[in-house]
């Protein structure tokens, strides 16, 4: 995240404005919205559930109004973790509405990259993995769509880092 970008965010924190993020995977049935709830949780910890707006989107659209993929919500519930969101597709209208998109891995990012209308837009997107701590030796977020219960465990293991060193970098 470029240092404009977050002293933008860290000012909107500041001054008790909402801090709009929208977390960005493929279909939006398992990173995008695990991230949101955790992102969500994180939050809600520390008190500032009145601070954010928080939500997730996905560049295929063929889930659309699905719940998360069953198994990433067994895994989640594990961890104390409700994931309700429904599956949309992103939209060029949402880089007016959010301050922060975050995408999950490469394919993520450059899909983001074509789809935002202004440089300014652009200048919004980043990758989950730029806010690891703990494990910062990962580049992306894998889809554990395909994978066993060691993928789903895995991803909600990156996304735990990841949201607290967001939430970190902009609120404290």
């Amino acid at each position: 995240m470029t240092d404009k970008l977050l002293q933008s965010l860290r000012d909107k924190y500041k001054n008790g404005e909402k801090i709009r993020i929208l977390f960005v995977c493929l279909g939006n049935i398992c990173r995008s919205p695990a991230a949101q709830g955790i992102m969500q949780s994180v939050i809600d910890a520390h008190g500032d559930t009145d601070r954010f707006f928080l939500d997730s989107a996905g560049l295929y659209g063929g889930h659309a109004g699905d719940l998360p993929d069953k198994r990433m919500r067994v895994h989640a519930i594990r961890r104390g973790y409700s994931l309700t969101h429904r599956s949309r597709k992103i939209h060029e209208c949402d880089f007016d509405d959010f301050d922060l998109v975050i995408g999950m891995d490469d394919a993520n990012i450059d899909g983001l990259r074509r789809l935002a209308p202004t440089l300014e837009d652009e200048a919004k997107i980043v990758r989950m993995t730029d806010f690891l701590r703990r494990l910062p030796y990962y580049d992306s977020v894998p889809d554990p769509y395909y994978e066993g219960a060691e993928g789903f465990e895995h991803v909600l293991d990156l996304l735990e880092d990841a949201t607290e060193s967001l939430f970190d970098q902009i609120a404290r």
